[in-house]
């Protein structure tokens, strides 16, 4: 038995060395031959979780060539998912806007604040959104803003192009802006701040604020002083709209299936490719995105890309639901990540390298690209964190009950808020709340006796905490942000930092 053992393996071994070393054993020895380093050889056959790939004599076999170049295919439409999200989730918020009527002379408000019914990515319900999609197709655009405003101008792949308002170089005072668009060669005339897009097509939103428990005076602030208009009209400017959605039900989210290489191949035929990199500009070529030509698929590409998609959706969503880089937590131990992950708002580690995953977890949940939300700007701008799960690591669910505490002095010098979103839309949890949230404006709010403030999530509310309750649906997961606006040195230090989700028994 031990001879047949040793002589099995034996010729397992000798097997193993014919077929690495095939090359060298069935070729003659030449005048020319020396000795060649293995490392920079190719194994006749390689077991792969592809399965077997065959290279007789160094040269690829046609089924494995069709394998490999399938899955480079595949790994192409994960990767055009991962990286060109930003733009896909930026076109889907135009058309969003565009269906309602929002263009170069049309703001889409929110007069009565945004409730669950629209579909956006993680929009709150404490602020008035005023949402306009702008083309700069026929030339550069003025912008008036209006004061006291969070505003943000995004190109069409979501790159940062400005602020505007609060954060902007007005400084919340009301100004005049010049929006330029690529390559633009023209003279540009004094007394405007001025903006360079890199794309033609850009998204346009501001947000302004509940004073004295109404949205009145930012409602006013709009229609009085919020105009775009073209450069070459300046001295006739044409009227604007404007246009309430308040309670409107309609979608600014990207799709997760094939749609998405739709929506991508859009934008690669409308914007300059010097908008995007040549290398990811090049990725979506190799899978029939190209600028100037049909992207037509065969039945073949398309079912790889629709499987393609279907893994860099689970991807992404890993990534922005249950992050695995310590940087992106709070603290050790808790629950709460940041949104921009490593407070830069270009996504880098360090300078010229990307965080690929801190990019991907902001776009696959959220919407607006500012320094704003990135850098430390104490009483300036906002700041968020997002909890997807309770104080022991379990997901958060809609059938349970949690309580969470605010600890005193709550570092928002304006406001804060919890707001409970829908794991599947990542927009506002759809319940007979008609809006899903809690914070310092509501009047109703119960504070304890040392400042801090307890709050319940769950299907029912909890008796005697009605006016401090959330509800969630149960077979629904949920999610929550919490925001501080105008946030406070505390939080930056990290000396106040807020508690936990508790499951209730």
């Amino acid at each position: 038995m031990k001879t047949f053992r040793r002589t099995t393996f034996s010729l397992a071994i000798a097997s193993l060395l014919f077929t690495t070393c095939a090359w060298a054993e069935t070729s003659p020895k030449m005048k020319m031959t020396t000795p060649i380093p293995e490392k920079i050889t190719t194994p006749a056959k390689i077991e792969s979780r592809l399965g077997t790939l065959e290279f007789p004599q160094g040269f690829p076999t046609e089924e494995t060539a069709d394998k490999l170049y399938e899955h480079l295919q595949f790994m192409h439409g994960v990767e055009a998912f991962l990286y060109a999200l930003p733009g896909a989730s930026a076109h889907a918020a135009g058309r969003g806007i565009k269906s309602q009527g929002g263009d170069n002379q049309t703001v889409l408000i929110m007069e009565q604040l945004m409730d669950s019914k629209s579909l956006f990515l993680t929009a709150n319900t404490e602020s008035i959104y005023n949402m306009m999609w702008l083309d700069l197709k026929d030339g550069p655009l003025v912008i008036e803003s209006p004061p006291d405003i969070l505003g943000i101008v995004n190109d069409h792949w979501f790159h940062y192009v400005g602020d505007i308002g609060n954060a902007g170089p007005d400084k919340g005072k009301g100004g005049k802006y010049l929006l330029l668009p690529p390559g633009y060669k023209g003279e540009v005339p004094e007394g405007y701040f001025v903006l360079r897009s890199q794309t033609y097509q850009n998204l346009y939103f501001w947000r302004g604020f509940i004073k004295d428990g109404s949205t009145a005076t930012a409602v006013a602030n709009t229609k009085k002083f919020a105009k775009v208009y073209p450069l070459a009209d300046v001295n006739n400017p044409p009227a604007m709209k404007y246009l309430d959605v308040s309670g409107k039900a309609f979608n600014t989210i990207g799709g997760n299936d094939f749609s998405f290489f739709e929506d991508i191949n859009e934008i690669v035929q409308t914007e300059p490719n010097e908008a995007f990199s040549p290398e990811l500009l090049g990725m979506l070529a190799a899978i029939g995105i190209e600028k100037g030509k049909p992207f037509a698929p065969d039945e073949k590409l398309k079912k790889t890309l629709t499987e393609a998609v279907a893994v860099g959706n689970a991807t992404a969503r890993t990534i922005a639901f249950k992050p695995r880089t310590e940087e992106a937590y709070l603290s050790p131990g808790s629950a709460w990540f940041f949104t921009f992950v490593g407070g830069s708002y270009q996504f880098l580690s360090q300078p010229g390298v990307r965080n690929l995953s801190a990019r991907v977890l902001f776009h696959y949940n959220y919407t607006g690209v500012t320094p704003a939300m990135a850098f430390e700007m104490v009483g300036i701008g906002s700041q968020y964190v997002m909890a997807t799960t309770d104080s022991k690591g379990n997901p958060l669910d809609g059938a349970k009950t949690y309580k969470i505490q605010l600890p005193p002095n709550i570092p928002a010098k304006d406001f804060w808020s919890f707001v409970a979103y829908d794991n599947q839309t990542r927009s506002m949890l759809q319940t007979d709340q008609q809006f899903p949230s809690i914070g310092s404006k509501d009047k109703n709010l119960v504070i304890n006796a040392d400042g801090s403030v307890d709050v319940w999530f769950g299907p029912m509310a909890p008796k005697g905490h009605e006016n401090n309750w959330v509800q969630t649906v149960p077979g629904r997961g949920w999610s929550v942000l919490l925001r501080l606006y105008g946030p406070e040195k505390s939080w930056f230090d990290k000396t106040w930092t807020p508690g936990e989700f508790v499951l209730l028994k």
